[in-house]
């Protein structure tokens, strides 16, 4: 089942447990604004490549649209459908008032050029900037993007718009980015593991850790487990895995990717097979890359006792029945990476206000924020007897629903 079948499956069985009017089912589940624009480009070599780009955005009942721009070959309008709904729920499930919203464009950002990528943004920047803005669309960094790219967007929009700070998020410091959102993905998948462990009694410190992707969030997420106390046995991404039922030192790793490009060769674990990974012992598996890792043909297999999905859509339904039954404990995508969207927002707030936070108050308010969303889950766990996926979906689903209605939406 592809993201977009999937997310539209949860929605609709939560709107079922929660007694949506139909109407209003129909009119949450289709996009405000679907956006497809050419982007044509000349190459460093003066030939003519042209790309698709998207920009989907789903929802503004709460406020302005969110949501990460990615460059990746597989970028489709189904998959940034899917992504800009999740975003919907994600923004309602951590309080946040924004709506949902996603974007990219069908290309390999490996196979172009710094100049190349900037021309690329700036193209799509320019096909875009009349529907984005401070009060309207949010874009951010996603899968293939990162600060550089959001200072491009911000620079060419500015050429239309004026200065415009807050027109993006997860730009470089200098540009007005917030400290703490380089890690604040990965810290909130902490957070919300924290939360989750104490609702079972149990902490970080001791148990052991398996986390699919190394990137960003999978790094972050790793090095702060690793302070906390906790073992990482098992890392993979796209270069290799490696594990150590000792725990690995995960400042040395990070040190030897960054030096090689790669995990293989570690001196501090051994290799295995990535695809393995996701089936290793472990005590929580954190699967931090691509969706649909987690299907009925591995998920049988999976032995750890909780998942935490740093990734978006990591479990397809089948492997979610399955896993359920196996007593596996799963803390949903649109709350567990929660964390980047939300300190997106302490960024667009500080742009506004013109006064910018010191770290320690960003992550002290990234905790309280992803802290409460976790009682507020497991309260609609409760009224709802549902697992946390639903608690989640619920959750987002009618805070939207309120919203919509408070609004003046007409039956």
């Amino acid at each position: 089942m592809n993201a977009l079948a999937a997310t539209n499956r949860n929605f609709r069985q939560a709107a079922r447990i929660l007694g949506v009017d139909s109407r209003i089912e129909k009119s949450l589940l289709i996009p405000f604004r679907e956006i497809k624009v050419e982007c044509t480009i000349p190459k460093d070599d003066g030939t003519l490549v042209s790309y698709v780009g998207f920009r989907v955005q789903h929802d503004n009942a709460r406020g302005p649209m969110k949501g990460g721009i990615r460059y990746h070959p597989e970028v489709d309008p189904d998959e940034v459908n899917a992504l800009a709904q999740l975003m919907t729920w994600k923004t309602a499930v951590a309080d946040i008032p924004y709506g949902g919203a996603k974007g990219g464009i069908g290309c390999n950002p490996k196979d172009l050029s710094k100049s190349e990528l900037e021309r690329l943004t700036r193209v799509f920047t320019q096909k875009i900037h009349d529907l984005i803005g401070v009060n309207a669309d949010v874009p951010a960094p996603d899968m293939g993007t990162n600060a550089q790219t959001m200072a491009w967007i911000l620079d060419e929009y500015s050429k239309f718009h004026g200065h415009s700070p807050a027109v993006v998020t997860g730009k470089p410091i200098d540009l007005g980015g917030s400290l703490g959102r380089e890690a604040a993905t990965g810290r909130g998948v902490v957070y919300a593991t924290e939360a989750l462990l104490a609702e079972h009694g149990k902490s970080v410190k001791g148990l052991t850790f398996a986390i699919q992707g190394f990137g960003n969030v999978g790094s972050w997420a790793a090095r702060l487990l690793h302070e906390k106390g906790g073992k990482v046995v098992a890392v993979s991404d796209i270069t290799g895995a490696v594990k150590n039922h000792s725990g690995i030192d995960i400042a040395a790793l990070i040190k030897h990717k960054e030096a090689t490009g790669k995990l293989e060769d570690f001196s501090g674990a051994d290799a295995m097979d990535a695809n393995e990974l996701l089936t290793h012992e472990c005590d929580v598996l954190i699967p931090c890359a691509l969706g649909g890792v987690l299907n009925r043909d591995n998920a049988a297999n999976v032995r750890a006792k909780f998942i935490i999905e740093a990734a978006n859509h990591p479990t397809d339904p089948e492997a979610d029945e399955i896993l359920s039954k196996k007593g596996v404990i799963i803390l949903p995508d649109i709350y567990a990476n929660a964390g980047g969207v939300t300190v997106s927002y302490f960024e667009w707030v500080q742009n506004i206000q013109g006064f910018m936070w010191e770290e320690e108050k960003v992550n002290a308010e990234l905790k309280r924020y992803m802290t409460k969303a976790f009682h507020n889950i497991k309260g609609m766990c409760q009224s709802h007897n549902c697992n946390l996926r639903m608690g989640a979906f619920t959750l987002g689903v009618n805070r939207v629903a309120r919203a919509t209605l408070l609004r003046g939406w007409e039956a």
